[in-house]
């Protein structure tokens, strides 16, 4: 396969794993059940991703010219290794997370909520990290945000009744081993070779 390919795959699975019983698929479920209109909150959740990971996809492409491949290869892989690690710490949204206003619609409200509780989340970082390990800011943007789509938009048309079928800690569990495995990758400069 080519690297864009593989970035784009990587990129797609690990961010859809991630994101299960992540904050944001919880902001998904919570806007599902309190405004009850599907369209515009999958659009919104489109937007705001978008944004947010072609930001992040950014930085991870300028980290590549930045780092010399040494630290850039210490860096991803001690990165990955600690995604590992966060990727087992359950989130939860508390009221306090998405202060929402009232009057700017469904799709403004969910653009706006999901943007901000996408800053600095364990799929945002995994996004600079995937950038910079590939080098390939299109696919891995794309890849991201295919895998937030693929696991917020059931969770929008299917709500609450998903979420307690899930096996959550299974599912963190896969993706914390591909992170770990990413990081190895990463310190052992396979992707090099």
């Amino acid at each position: 396969m080519t690297l864009a390919l593989d970035a784009f795959l990587v990129s797609t699975g690990i961010v859809a794993l991630a994101e299960i019983g992540d904050k944001t698929q919880l902001l998904a479920f919570m806007l599902a059940a309190r405004y009850r209109r599907a369209g515009p909150i999958v659009f919104g959740i489109l937007v705001a991703t978008i944004a947010n990971h072609a930001f992040a996809g950014a930085l991870g492409t300028w980290l590549t010219q930045v780092l010399g491949p040494d630290l850039l290869r210490w860096v991803l892989g001690l990165g990955f290794l600690a995604m590992a690690v966060w990727i087992l710490i359950p989130d939860r949204l508390d009221a306090e997370d998405v202060q929402v206003k009232t009057g700017m619609g469904v799709f403004a409200t969910t653009t706006i909520a999901f943007f901000l509780a996408e800053m600095g989340d364990k799929t945002q970082v995994a996004t600079v990290a995937l950038a910079a390990q590939y080098d390939a800011f299109v696919a891995v943007v794309a890849g991201t945000t295919l895998g937030m789509m693929i696991a917020n938009v059931p969770a929008v048309f299917v709500g609450d009744r998903l979420a307690h079928r899930m096996p959550v800690r299974l599912v963190h569990a896969i993706a914390a081993v591909l992170f770990a495995v990413l990081g190895v990758v990463a310190l052992a400069g396979a992707w090099d070779a």
